[in-house]
């Protein structure tokens, strides 16, 4: 038990990016649950708690969406994050790889969203406002590497915008994404007759890159996550094969 405790304790602290007194930043592996999970004992927040005992994560990422979370150390910090989350006064920036070639220097996809248990879908007649603005940071040859910066924080918000406008995020097979198989990018691919080929990613092509908020002293919080390495190695081969 007290070397699980370690293991955990040390694992976590692998992932911190800032720490202070109040709030401590953290790079989201895929595939961890923010908070529990009835299919897995591994989440963040239990990560957090071996790390320190009062932690309470102040907003949630999915399952399988990489990238930074903030976690308060405090009742004080939680309360005045929530603040600053309610007044939209924190930014968040993601970059998804979709399908599709896009050229974008700013779109704001602003149809409502509607949640329902795991799900969220655009609803004109029950949906609430929901506002992304997006533009795209790279282009290939069949797929683009976009950023996005959720103005409102509906469940699923990027997915859903992004699936509707004609653009599913690479691996998102709940909102209509596909997929992405060095085949289908690579020009001459050689098959082999006897072994499955296996995607690129195996998750949802999603990842919180950036957060920026004020502090309470007057000083301003503004860190990068670095790409994991499953997204940098999608992102490697999509440069390599643009033509």
């Amino acid at each position: 038990m007290i070397m699980k405790k370690l293991n955990t304790y040390s694992t976590f602290k692998n992932i911190i990016i800032f720490e202070n007194d109040d709030f401590i930043i953290i790079n989201k592996p895929q595939h961890i649950s923010t908070l529990e999970d009835r299919n897995s004992p591994i989440n963040v927040l239990n990560w957090a708690r071996s790390y320190f005992n009062n932690a309470k994560v102040c907003h949630r990422l999915d399952k399988n969406t990489s990238g930074i979370l903030v976690i308060a150390k405090n009742d004080t910090f939680y309360k005045y994050f929530s603040m600053l989350l309610e007044t939209r006064s924190v930014t968040k920036i993601y970059h998804a790889l979709v399908e599709g070639v896009q050229n974008i220097e700013e779109l704001e996809l602003n149809n409502p969203i509607s949640t329902s248990p795991g799900r969220s879908k655009v609803d004109f007649q029950k949906g609430r406002p929901s506002m992304t603005l997006v533009s795209t940071i790279e282009r290939y040859k069949l797929h683009s590497l976009l950023e996005c910066m959720p103005l409102t924080g509906r469940m699923h918000q990027i997915r859903v915008h992004l699936s509707n406008y004609g653009l599913p995020i690479i691996g998102d097979q709940h909102y209509g994404g596909k997929d992405l198989f060095l085949s289908a990018i690579k020009t001459n691919y050689k098959f082999s007759k006897n072994k499955k080929e296996n995607p690129l990613m195996g998750r949802l092509a999603l990842h919180a890159a950036g957060i920026h908020f004020e502090i309470k002293n007057g000083g301003k919080m503004n860190l990068r996550a670095p790409y994991p390495k499953d997204l940098q190695a999608a992102i490697q081969q999509l440069k390599k094969n643009k033509r």
